[in-house]
C-alpha cells in the first residue's frame, strides 16, 4: 500500500469480528459480484458518452481557474462565495479541511492572499452583519448556480450587487466572477451582458459532484491551495476504481457494504465520524451527496420503492459524549464509518504535572495526536465488540492530493450505489415542488396557482399552541 494513498479497513463489519446476527460474510460479498459488473459496465458506457461527465474531471485544464484566481488574489483584500448546496458545501469543505479554522485571522497563512467568506444560506441577520463587517470595495464576489435561477444565490447575488455600488457607485466588471452554465440560464445572461467574469460548469455535472469544477477550484486557487494536486489525487482514486471487481476497488467495496447492510439487516442510517476537525465540512459535502443521490421513491423501472439511507455527522472525540451512547446501545439500524487521520501537521505536546494525581499524570508526555487517534480506535472496538458495525477511513495526511482522493472515491460510491438500489442518483424530484411552492409564495410569473395552494391551506387553531 502506498503512504499516499487512502484506504478502508472493512474488518469490523465481517461477521468473524462482529458476530453472525450482526456482520457480513465474504459469500455476502461474492453474491453481488455478477451485478457490480454490469453496473460498471453501464457506468463506463455513461462516460465513454460523456453522460457522467464527473468520472473525468480530474484530467480537465485547470489553467483557466487558476488565471483567474491568481488575478483576484492579487487585487483584493476579501473573496466571498454565494452558493447553496453543492454549490458551496464544496468548496467550504475544501478550504475547511486544507487550512486552519484561523485563516482569516493569521496573515501567515494567507501569505497576502485574501480572507475567504462564504455564504450559503438566506439568513438575514447574518447577512446583514456581514455587511457590516466587510469593506465591499476590496471584496470580490463569486456567485454559482448552474441554473441561475437558484432563489437563494440570485438573492444574495442581487443583495450584494446593491451594497457594492453604494460603496463603490459603480461595479468593477471584474468584481464579479458568475460561475454556470456554459451556455444557457439567467445568470450566464446577465455575466454576458453586464461584462461580468465567468467560468463554466462543465456540462453534465451536477451540483453535489462539482467540487472538483471550478465550483471548488475557483475559491481553493484564491486561497493558495495546489488545485493540480487535488486533481491528481481524484485521478490516482480513478485508476484504483477502474476495477470491476469488488475486493480491489475502494468505492465499490464500500458501497456493496452499505447496501447489504441496509437491504438485508435494515441499517438505515450510516454514520461517517471525523477523528478530525479539519474533515467535519467534508462529512456535511458528504451528506448531502449521499442523501439526496439515493433517497429515491421510484426505482428506474417505475417501481415504488423509498430507497436510501440516512447520512449523519459526527466529530470525534467530541461526539463520543453526545452520540456513542445511541451507537452503542441504540437500536441496530446504523453504520459507522469513521475518518482517521495517520498524521497531522502540528504535534501538540501534553505537559507534565500533577504527577500524584494518577487520574491525571498519565496523560504528561504523550501527545493530543496520540490521545485523538487512542479515542478513535477505542471507540471502533468497543462498537465491535458491542456488534455494531463500524470500517475506518485512513487517511495517512491531510493535504490536496489525499482530499482529491476522498471526494473522487465518495463519488464513484454513489453513483455506484445507484446502481446497486436500480435508481438514478444524478436526479433530485424530491426538492422540486418545494423549490415552486417557493417560487409562488415570492410572486416569481408562472408559479401563481403553488401560492394560491399555499393559501388555500386551512390552518386549524385548536393545533396551534
Amino acid at each position: 500500500m502506498s503512504n499516499k494513498e487512502v484506504h478502508i479497513d472493512f474488518n469490523f463489519m465481517m461477521k468473524e469480528h462482529i458476530g453472525d446476527d450482526s456482520g457480513i460474510s465474504p459469500e455476502d460479498i461474492d453474491s453481488l459480484q455478477d451485478e457490480a459488473n454490469r453496473i460498471h459496465r453501464e457506468l463506463r458506457e455513461k462516460r465513454e458518452k460523456k453522460e457522467v461527465a464527473f468520472f473525468d474531471l480530474p484530467y480537465e485544464d485547470t489553467s483557466a481557474i487558476k488565471h483567474t484566481a491568481e488575478d483576484i488574489a492579487g487585487k483584493y483584500d476579501n473573496f466571498l462565495l454565494l452558493g447553496i448546496g453543492g454549490s458551496a458545501l464544496g468548496p467550504i469543505s475544501i478550504h475547511n479541511a486544507l487550512h486552519t479554522s484561523f485563516y482569516n485571522r493569521l496573515d501567515s497563512e494567507r501569505n497576502s492572499r485574501p480572507k475567504m467568506y462564504f455564504l450559503d444560506n438566506v439568513d438575514p441577520d447574518e447577512t446583514a452583519s456581514f455587511l457590516k463587517a466587510i469593506d465591499m470595495e476590496k471584496t470580490a464576489v463569486a456567485v454559482i448556480t448552474k441554473s441561475g435561477s437558484t432563489a437563494e444565490t440570485i438573492a444574495g447575488f442581487l443583495i450584494f450587487l446593491d451594497a457594492i455600488k453604494k460603496s463603490c457607485g459603480s461595479i468593477d466588471p471584474s468584481q464579479i466572477i458568475a460561475i454556470t452554465d456554459p451556455v444557457s440560464g439567467i445568470l450566464r445572461n446577465i455575466a454576458e451582458n453586464e461584462g461580468y467574469r465567468s467560468i463554466e460548469i462543465a456540462p453534465g455535472v451536477g451540483g453535489r459532484f462539482s467540487v472538483l469544477t471550478a465550483v471548488g477550484l475557483l475559491s481553493a486557487a484564491i486561497s493558495g491551495i495546489d488545485i493540480d494536486e487535488l486533481m491528481a489525487g481524484a485521478a490516482s482514486m480513478d485508476k484504483r476504481c477502474s476495477n470491476p471487481d469488488i475486493w480491489t476497488n475502494p468505492a465499490y467495496m464500500k458501497a456493496v457494504m452499505e447496501f447489504l447492510f441496509n437491504t438485508r439487516q435494515g441499517r438505515n442510517i450510516s454514520v461517517m465520524m471525523a477523528y478530525s476537525e479539519a474533515l467535519g465540512s467534508m462529512i456535511e459535502w458528504f451528506v448531502q451527496l449521499w442523501a439526496e443521490s439515493l433517497g429515491k421513491k421510484f426505482r428506474l423501472d417505475g417501481a415504488t420503492v423509498f430507497t436510501g439511507q440516512t447520512p449523519v455527522k459526527a466529530v470525534g472525540a467530541t461526539d463520543q459524549h453526545s452520540q456513542i451512547q445511541l451507537y452503542m446501545e441504540g437500536p441496530h439500524d446504523k453504520t459507522i464509518t469513521f475518518l482517521r487521520v495517520g498524521e497531522f501537521n502540528n504535534e501538540v505536546r501534553i505537559p507534565n504535572a500533577f504527577s500524584e494525581i494518577g487520574g491525571i499524570s498519565y496523560l504528561g508526555g504523550h501527545t493530543m495526536n496520540e490521545l485523538i487517534n487512542a479515542e478513535q480506535k477505542a471507540t471502533e472496538v468497543a462498537l465491535a465488540k458491542a456488534g455494531r458495525p463500524n470500517c475506518r477511513i485512513d487517511i495517512p495526511f491531510i493535504n490536496p492530493f489525499t482530499i482529491g482522493q476522498l471526494f473522487y472515491m465518495f463519488e464513484v460510491q454513489t453513483a455506484f450505489s445507484g446502481g446497486l438500489y436500480r435508481i438514478n442518483p444524478f436526479d433530485q424530484p424530491g426538492v422540486e415542488e418545494g423549490k415552486r411552492l417557493t417560487f409562488g409564495m415570492m410572486g416569481r410569473k408562472g408559479f401563481e396557482e403553488k401560492k394560491k395552494e399555499i393559501e388555500s391551506i386551512k390552518i386549524n387553531s385548536r393545533y396551534v399552541i
